[in-house]
């Protein structure tokens, strides 16, 4: 069994990491900055931030295996077989049901426990 080697990303990885996240919050303080401008100004103040914050992200190791999981991720969910809507209809249609039914049993046990307490044992009449 092998073991796993982790390395330990450089400082100037974590630098560009910081300075992609500066560069979204950057984008994001402009877009609310420039209210008084026109939309594409704004869009482009925000744009511009994410493009550079995702520049920034892929030239770092960090950046490159998030990539790397979001791809896989992708690949995964591409292997998922999806119900029909007639099988997910079905399927809501019978936790509607179980619902409807665990409802009614929990009020029922309530109103027999409310009777026992109440009436039966400590004798007050509603």
């Amino acid at each position: 069994m092998s073991n796993p080697v982790q390395t330990v990303s450089p400082s100037g990885d974590k630098l560009k990491v910081a300075l992609a996240v500066f560069a979204v919050i950057a984008g994001v303080v402009a877009f609310y900055f420039l209210s008084d401008r026109p939309t594409y100004v704004r869009a482009g103040a925000l744009v511009a931030g994410l493009l550079v914050a995702i520049a920034l992200a892929w030239t770092s190791t960090t950046g490159r295996e998030f990539l790397n999981f979001s791809r896989e991720a992708i690949r995964e969910t591409k292997k998922v077989v999806w119900p029909t809507r007639k099988e997910a209809m079905q399927i809501t249609g019978i936790v509607f049901a179980f619902v409807l039914v665990m409802a009614l049993f929990l009020w029922g046990t309530d109103k027999v426990l409310e009777f026992l307490l109440y009436d039966v044992i400590l004798g007050w009449k509603k």
